[in-house]
């Protein structure tokens, strides 16, 4: 990709600390506008998924570039007599990475600061402190004494919660560290795609989505479909890898590349399309790893069943630890994730895609 690797970095860092829970991604949107505008036709969906059009010298085939906006996150549910929030989970939050962490209430004025709290350990019983707690026995300790001190801070029923994290590098420089990898390394990739396209010919017209609600049933992808109309689609990822203790054959390994998902419960990957994506990936000499997944889902859910069938690939950052506070990413695999991606778009003309889905 021809864009300096510097200010590549820095997007993708204002990407993942912007709030953006289910079906409040405004920080988010609004980044992709900034970043996007001149370089396509932007247009919205009514769930609030931004879209952006770049025509190429074909009208067709429609190529769609799908990156989710959202991260899990919370919602207020309630507000103690005693000031403490209620929640709950906007996505899939596993509880033993949620006690004792800060997080960021957004308000319509501001972030207010919190911290994720329980009844201490010191006045459990043994058995007690022995069990995992449920996120029902958890709270938000925004540091009021009272429902209206939480009130004058601005905090009210339905508010969006987000991890409240820093981005930074690893002592080895190509590791990086922040929240919301999932799915943020997915807008990034999206983002620098059109970039890099509006100074370089394309057989065929672009379709970049930012989809709103991904975490919380793949919504978004299905209303930006409807108006992206695809001919393919082209999902990209922060992807959970597995390179830790107790996996014998793991295949999604950090600094390994880019991650080509045939299978999860939600979608199959065109297998035309996946031995593209390979074949492309070879002769740019980009290492890549492919994976066939017993749970999780993505955005293909709902792009690959729009309307009569859209041939559409899963292409994902290897990511540690997501849906934390503190996800970790290759560099070099995102930079790649990018240019295979680039070279992919290259070769989607007119015969290429119909090839995809000439079952005759």
């Amino acid at each position: 990709m021809s864009r300096n690797e510097q200010e590549m970095k820095e997007l993708l860092r204002s990407l993942t600390l912007a709030a953006g829970a289910p079906g409040a991604e405004d920080e988010v949107r609004t980044l992709v506008r900034e970043n996007l505008e001149g370089t396509g036709e932007l247009s919205y969906d009514g769930l609030g998924s931004i879209l952006c059009e770049k025509a190429g010298a074909a009208d067709s085939p429609r190529i769609m570039i799908d990156g989710h906006m959202d991260e899990v996150g919370f919602m207020v549910q309630s507000i103690s007599s005693e000031g403490r929030l209620n929640f709950v989970p906007l996505g899939g939050w596993w509880a033993h990475v949620l006690l004792s962490q800060r997080v960021d209430i957004v308000t319509s004025n501001a972030k207010v600061p919190g911290v994720i709290g329980s009844t201490p350990p010191h006045f459990l019983s043994a058995g007690k402190r022995e069990k995992l707690l449920g996120l029902e026995d958890m709270y938000i300790d925004i540091g009021a004494t009272s429902a209206e001190e939480a009130a004058e801070m601005g905090v009210r029923i339905g508010d969006t919660i987000v991890p409240h994290a820093e981005f930074c590098e690893l002592s080895n420089p190509d590791i990086l560290s922040s929240k919301a990898f999932d799915n943020r390394v997915g807008i990034g990739l999206m983002i620098e795609t059109l970039l890099e396209f509006s100074s370089r010919e394309h057989p065929n017209t672009i379709i970049g989505v930012g989809a709103a609600q991904e975490e919380i049933g793949c919504r978004g992808a299905a209303t930006a479909s409807e108006k992206a109309a695809p001919d393919v689609g082209i999902v990209l990822e922060g992807t959970p890898a597995d390179d830790s203790p107790g996996f014998t054959e793991p295949q999604a390994i950090l600094g390994k590349g880019p991650q080509i998902r045939f299978y999860d419960p939600t979608a199959i990957s065109n297998r035309r399309l996946a031995d593209l994506v390979a074949e492309v990936a070879a002769e740019a000499g980009i290492e890549i790893q492919l994976a066939v997944r017993r749970s999780g889902g993505t955005d293909a859910k709902s792009i690959h069943m729009h309307r009569s069938g859209v041939p559409t690939v899963v292409i994902g950052v290897p990511a540690r630890y997501i849906h934390s506070h503190v996800s970790l990413i290759s560099w070099q695999d995102y930079l790649n994730t990018g240019k295979l991606v680039c070279e992919l778009l290259a070769r989607l003309d007119s015969a290429a895609v119909e090839s995809l889905s000439d079952f005759s």
